[in-house]
């Protein structure tokens, strides 16, 4: 898969200024569209784990062409989303709420290529995030 990184970075640069008011929107529905992912951040003060995810999506979109620094990264943040208690079928609820909350941000700029551009990203980012977490082989062919 070939990544659009120059459309990534340029769509994430109308994100960065807002980032307090996406990580919220991006909780927000989240948790409103797939409320069994709540009791994971039972424990969690979200104020840090916003200003977290929006570290990780940096580090992600300015390593975009460096893969080894984003295959040891996303493989070390897989296996600490497992201590979170984070399985495979969550994935794809947090990239649902993560295209929705890019979407709501990047206004009229959002476009249907810009759509593919993030959801071809988040795929590379689960798929070494999944590598990195190791689950036993019964839990991956749920």
């Amino acid at each position: 898969m070939t990544l659009n990184i120059e459309l990534l970075e340029q769509s994430f640069e109308l994100i960065k200024p807002q980032s307090q008011e996406f990580t919220a929107t991006f909780y927000a529905t989240l948790f409103s569209r797939y409320p069994e992912v709540e009791p994971l951040f039972a424990h969690t003060v979200m104020s840090k784990q916003g200003e977290k995810l929006f570290q990780s999506l940096v580090l992600v979109v300015e390593n975009l062409q460096k893969p080894e620094v984003l295959a040891k990264a996303l493989g070390s943040l897989g296996t600490k989303h497992i201590k979170y208690g984070v399985l495979p079928e969550h994935y794809p609820m947090v990239g649902a709420a993560l295209l929705a909350s890019l979407e709501l941000h990047a206004k009229d700029a959002w476009t249907t290529e810009i759509m593919y551009a993030w959801k071809d990203a988040y795929g590379a980012v689960v798929q070494l995030m999944l590598e990195g977490a190791d689950y036993p082989s019964e839990i991956l062919d749920l």
